[in-house]
């Protein structure tokens, strides 16, 4: 959930619940909420222990998550999304990704020890790759800022699991 920034753009009257490992995060998520009346419930955890049932809900979103996981994690976290999740249900994730682009290419090469270091992030965890080990289908790959940010879109298979 991060520090709720993402809470305007969710649908009107859906039931949400938001995660975070972070206190710190889930505090000015709360901060948030309050000042935009937005009903969301805010949870402590971590992404790859998820304290809810199987196929709990129809969806999920991730923003920029996917980007501060380590490879070793990668897969537990997206089959931990895929357990949660109900069959045909989507995962969408938004994520930082190295440019192809020459000149943002070696940009993105410089930013990334302070990235790495401000926020453990990183252009290059290739989280789309990741899709099929862990159980999901790629349903949709593209970028959505030129070619920095990509909104990934995996789909629970059919048959639960």
């Amino acid at each position: 959930m991060g520090t709720g920034r993402n809470f305007p753009y969710y649908p009107a009257g859906a039931e949400m619940v938001g995660i975070d490992i972070s206190p710190a995060m889930l505090a000015r998520a709360r901060r948030r909420r309050q000042a935009l009346g937005t009903a969301v419930d805010l949870r402590e955890m971590d992404v790859i222990g998820l304290d809810f049932p199987r196929a709990h809900f129809d969806a999920a979103v991730a923003t920029f998550l996917f980007c501060v996981l380590p490879a070793e994690v990668q897969v537990p976290a997206l089959r931990e999304l895929g357990r949660v999740v109900r069959p045909d249900g989507t995962i969408r994730m938004l994520e930082y990704v190295r440019p192809e682009g020459k000149v943002r290419r070696a940009v993105s090469r410089l930013w990334e020890p302070w990235m790495a270091w401000a926020f453990g992030a990183g252009f290059d965890r290739r989280t789309e790759e990741h899709i099929p080990e862990a159980g999901l289908d790629l349903v949709e790959s593209r970028f959505v800022v030129e070619d920095l940010l990509k909104l990934v879109s995996a789909r629970v298979p059919g048959v639960a699991r």
